[in-house]
């Protein structure tokens, strides 16, 4: 897909909560990346129409409009309840879980079709009776290949226009699918994923840690999902795709990440994937203190080879120079410098805004001033996530680090638990956050060793925004 259509006319249009609108609607201030977006005059009251609420409507210009808001990750869409639902297939790849697949199974009793592919289980009669039970249909692999082969398999055996690729330790609820087929009306979408829940089962510290900020759990808010937005991939362990436009599906090479892989093809095709956590998929998440360590590692390793597929989106950390420049000279005890430039930085960009919004200095401030502190929280974050190998020699090297470098690995994590608010105590909370960073960390040097690279340890600054207007960008960095 080249030309991506207008968005189609039935549709609405939900404004990101974070979407600013200045000057009497010309101005529009938000998105992924940040970006202040300058509207024509005719422009001005066909938005101001869709946030009264009205459809897109017929006007090409109006559909390629809403289209570019949607892309922007400023305005959501909101299919319209009564779109046309095309047939769908459920795939659950599975090797053993028996007890799990017969839980999964039973929440897609009453939908449509179930292949279940059984890649070389050890207990294959356990496996074929569960299936049986369900009355789904069984597909048996004769070679081990792992979860992106096993998808595959499912999706060469299915004919319906999407398929519905569904983990077997998922409890989906009934009508989960139904809920997500309505994004499908519009053709520029090739993906849509629900937002992935603890199943409540499991006890203790960890499950209640799990319970709160889960690596497959990507927040309580909708987005376009692509490199550097806000929701910068999602996970398979429920997705739903266009056959059509999966080409030649999950790469098998990829025992891990294959899932973050093929969004991100999907997305430089110039397809839309979408992200409504509206629908919930509940996951039995990893309890164990072991073998939770070890999923996150494995989650670390794929950041190479995916760095290696797509060159460019997967740094330790993307933020603005100017940003990082003033917490560089922050770190080394001159906060009055790491002051003064981001003031400056301020100054030039309230200049840049004067003929653009009625509120320079705010607006400025604003941009300038709450991206520095969102990129100190993001550095914090990486040193831990990433740097830490090179950190703690450091510290052990110059003591004058030393408290810098502690208070930046403390410090993220206790923004982050002040922002989410979540159930579990802040001590534990931050203890167990930093341990689940350095264990992504190890798996992180762990693949970049085995590929002999470099890309997933290196940050990437830039110095200006894709809008022309100099300034931080928030950002998230992806942890697949």
């Amino acid at each position: 897909m080249t030309d991506v259509p207008p968005l189609p006319a039935d549709f609405r249009l939900r404004p990101d909560p974070g979407l600013g609108v200045l000057q009497e609607g010309r101005v529009l201030l938000g998105g992924t990346p940040y970006r202040l977006m300058r509207l024509t005059e005719p422009a001005v009251p066909v938005i101001g129409a869709w946030l009264d609420g009205k459809p897109v409507g017929e006007r090409r210009a109006a559909g390629l409009l809403a289209r570019r808001l949607v892309q922007a990750g400023m305005m959501h869409p909101v299919p319209p309840p009564d779109a046309p639902c095309p047939s769908v297939t459920v795939v659950v790849p599975v090797r053993d879980r028996v007890e799990q697949l017969a839980r999964c199974l039973s929440g897609l009793s009453d939908g449509p079709e179930v292949i279940v592919v059984d890649d070389t289980s050890t207990r294959p009669d356990a496996v074929a009776d569960v299936v049986w039970a369900a009355g789904a249909r069984l597909v048996r692999r004769w070679v081990n290949g792992g979860p992106a082969a096993a998808r595959n398999t499912g999706l060469a055996h299915a004919t319906t226009e999407l398929v519905a690729f569904v983990d077997s330790d998922c409890l989906p609820r009934p009508g989960w699918a139904d809920a997500l087929l309505p994004h499908f009306a519009d053709p520029a979408v090739a993906a849509v994923a629900p937002r992935i829940v603890s199943d409540g089962s499991g006890s203790g510290l960890l499950a209640r840690y799990e319970a709160d900020c889960s690596a497959l759990d990507m927040g309580p808010g909708e987005s376009i999902v692509r490199p550097g937005s806000t929701v910068p991939y999602v996970p398979s362990a429920a997705l739903i795709v266009r056959r059509a436009a999966m080409d030649s599906g999950f790469d098998e090479t990829m025992r891990v990440g294959e899932d973050v892989d093929l969004v991100w093809r999907l997305a430089a095709a110039g397809h839309h994937v979408r992200y409504d956590p509206s629908v919930t998929v509940a996951h039995q998440h990893r309890t164990s203190p072991r073998s939770w360590l070890a999923q996150r590692v494995q989650y670390g390793t794929s950041a190479a080879p995916l760095a290696a597929r797509h060159p460019g989106t997967l740094p330790a950390v993307s933020m603005a120079g100017w940003s990082a420049t003033a917490w560089a000279l922050a770190l080394a005890r001159r906060p009055v410098s790491g002051t003064l430039l981001t003031a400056g930085t301020t100054a030039l960009l309230a200049r840049k805004l004067a003929d653009r919004c009625d509120t320079p200095w705010r607006t400025a401030a604003r941009l300038s001033g709450g991206g520095t502190l969102r990129a100190g929280e993001q550095l914090g974050r990486t040193v831990s996530r990433a740097w830490w190998p090179i950190a703690l020699p450091l510290a052990a090297a110059v003591p004058r680090w030393r408290l810098p470098l502690a208070a930046a690995a403390v410090a993220a994590p206790l923004i982050e638990y002040r922002r989410t608010r979540p159930t579990t105590a802040i001590v534990p909370w931050t203890a167990l956050r930093l341990a689940d960073d350095v264990a992504y960390s190890l798996g992180v040097w762990l693949g970049c060793v085995r590929q002999r690279a470099v890309e997933p340890l290196l940050p990437a600054l830039w110095w200006r925004s894709t809008d022309g207007v100099s300034g931080p960008v928030p950002g998230r960095k992806p942890k697949p």
